[in-house]
């Protein structure tokens, strides 16, 4: 499945309208499901017949960290909650997912988790390899900015030609701003959430170069004509601008950056993920 840019942007839209609503709708299958393990939160999609999102869990929590599992019996009560959320408003079995993992790490970090949660995995992928496959790009750089983590996804006609990732995102900004005010890391992330009134972008502005700094590395001896961001640290009002002066490169910030890896990740399901549900009982 690949989409255009309005296409996307819709798709984005409308799996923001719905995070975290459990009641039931009436969708068409099979169902295409992807969970996102990051390190600050875990993101469970799924997608309809036509490729639309009908349900989507998110749940801030640290599990996963520099692509470590930090909880992995945590990370495993998580997906198997959301993947009940998900049955009862469906209406469908839900048995089939989609991952993915930071490049350079090891996948089975993300499989182990959903097959402990009862899910056989249909396709794994790096981060920002599963963005590029979603979208038609030619001499672009895919660049997922999470938590713990900055991965980048080299495209060339179409085709992923390379990757890598490395550990700055996030997790780092709070980390400045718990130094800057001398609170704890949780405090910070709550600062973080309130740009405009603690003057974040300029607090984390290095880090943010810093993170410049990596995905030029990662795209130097490349064509790359423009950069795409993914991932939650992207939603940092202004911190696009900063990385479009960094790496002189047009830079396309998506509506819901932080939607767009899940929703990749669950693009990427080729196997039925869904029938109809009529069992009394769910597992989890």
């Amino acid at each position: 499945m690949t989409l255009d840019w309005d296409q996307l942007q819709a798709r984005l839209d409308a799996a923001a309208a719905i995070l975290n609503r459990e009641e039931p709708v009436t969708v068409s299958g099979p169902l295409s499901v992807g969970v996102d393990l990051g390190t600050a939160d875990v993101v469970l999609m799924v997608l309809d017949a036509s490729g639309e999102p009908v349900a989507a869990f998110l749940e801030w929590a640290e599990v996963v960290r520099d692509g470590v599992v930090v909880d992995y019996m945590g990370a495993v009560d998580i997906v198997r909650d959301m993947v009940t959320k998900a049955r009862k408003r469906t209406g469908m079995e839900i048995s089939h997912a989609s991952t993915s993992f930071p490049p350079g790490t090891d996948p089975r970090l993300s499989t182990n988790i959903l097959e402990a949660a009862w899910l056989e995995v249909t396709a794994v992928r790096d981060e920002p390899s599963c963005v590029a496959e979603l979208l038609r790009l030619d001499e672009a750089a895919v660049v997922d900015i999470g938590g713990g983590t900055t991965g980048t996804a080299v495209v060339h006609d179409g085709r992923v030609v390379f990757s890598a990732d490395e550990p700055t995102g996030g997790r780092h900004l709070s980390l400045v701003l718990a130094g800057h005010y001398g609170v704890d890391f949780e405090e910070a992330e709550r600062i973080k959430r309130e740009p405009e009134a603690h003057d974040v972008l300029n607090l984390v502005r290095p880090t943010l170069q810093r993170i410049g700094d990596i995905v030029a590395g990662h795209i130097r001896g490349h064509q790359v004509g423009r950069i795409i961001l993914s991932g939650g640290t992207c939603c940092l009002p202004g911190a696009a601008g900063v990385l479009e002066a960094e790496l002189g490169l047009p830079v396309t910030l998506p509506s819901q950056p932080l939607l767009l890896t899940p929703l990749a990740i669950a693009s990427l399901q080729t196997a039925p993920a869904g029938r109809p549900d009529t069992r009394k009982t769910t597992r989890g």
